[in-house]
């Protein structure tokens, strides 16, 4: 069994903004997702085919503030400072076929939706956000109740200071999928998507 792409995380200040953000260059609308208590977030999600999507991810301001430090980093000075020039693509998660083990698993629940994710304890992006996050979905996941609005990811680029330790970590997963992994000073991420008006780079 492999692992294959998930979702992309984009992550903004608000969600109207990232909703904004995201339309803008999409010229599709984003569909509401809900609100995940343990980390005092709420999100958008955008489908990508029958089994991948986009979610956009920003602090609730409803809700109150979880006991631990937020997911995907939003806690952190650096993605605060990131995210006040506007959203960004911060991370992305892979599916993997069995629950993922280890002390950094969560069991997790938005709505009807249940799930496994990793999470490191001070919610920092693992690898700076290139290396993938893991999920297992106990129920369908959301793809399978998005509307199809013509968008795909072409491409997922990944730069990395070390290259070669992130190509074993996917081999480690059996990640089934187009990544490309290239050497840069600093980690950073971007996707090219296909949409009805032509290819946009997030």
């Amino acid at each position: 069994m492999t692992a294959r792409l998930d979702h992309l995380v984009v992550a903004a200040r608000t969600l109207d903004e990232g909703r904004a953000w995201l339309e803008g260059r999409l010229r599709v609308p984003a569909q509401p997702g809900g609100e995940h208590p343990q980390f005092g977030t709420h999100n958008l999600l955008l489908s990508l085919g029958p089994e991948a999507y986009l979610e956009v991810i920003a602090v609730n301001p409803q809700a109150p503030a979880p006991g631990r430090p937020r997911w995907f980093a939003l806690d952190t000075p650096a993605v605060q400072e990131r995210l006040s020039h506007g959203p960004a693509l911060l991370h992305w998660v892979a599916a993997v076929p069995a629950r993922p083990v280890g002390r950094d698993v969560l069991a997790l629940s938005r709505g009807e939706h249940r799930w496994t994710l990793t999470v490191p304890e001070d919610g920092g992006l693992p690898g700076g956000g290139v290396v993938p996050s893991q999920i297992h979905w106990e129920t369908p996941p959301p793809p399978t109740r998005l509307p199809d609005v013509g968008v795909r990811l072409a491409h997922l680029q990944l730069g990395t200071p070390d290259p070669d330790a992130l190509r074993g970590h996917l081999r480690a997963l059996a990640f089934a999928g187009e990544v490309e992994v290239y050497e840069a000073p600093q980690p950073e991420l971007r996707a090219v998507l296909d949409t009805p008006r032509g290819p946009v780079e997030l």
